[in-house]
């Protein structure tokens, strides 16, 4: 019975398996550009240590810099907290469906005298 379930569920494992590669790839991207930024930025300190740019210049590039790497962030975390509200509605359907199991507690009385009266 495995085996049929396996075949039958092939096409939608392969759908999920590319969107996890899409997801990964797009991830491996934001980190290169990421990693593109900073090193700027340590070659622009540097450029400006060695005297080769004037602060005015050194200024406006790194508030640029600073700016797409801020904006990276910012997309990153919108991603992020688009993931954490699709996870949190399945949640809540979860605990919409009915497993048809139900808890419910009932306080008894404390029978520790006899005839269950306590003074």
């Amino acid at each position: 019975m495995l085996l049929v379930d396996d075949l039958l569920a092939a096409p939608i494992n392969g759908i999920l398996w590319v969107f996890r590669e899409i997801e990964n790839a797009a991830k491996e991207e934001q980190r290169s550009r990421r990693d593109a930024i900073m090193a700027s930025l340590s070659a622009l300190y540097i450029s400006l240590e060695q005297g080769e740019i004037t602060e005015e210049v050194f200024d406006a590039r790194e508030q640029s810099l600073l700016d797409d790497l801020d904006a990276l962030d910012a997309q990153a975390d919108a991603e992020g907290s688009e993931d954490d509200e699709d996870e949190d509605e399945d949640d809540e359907e979860d605990d919409d469906e009915g497993d048809g199991v139900h808890v419910s507690r009932t306080v008894l009385p404390d029978r520790s005298e006899p005839g269950g009266s306590q003074s």
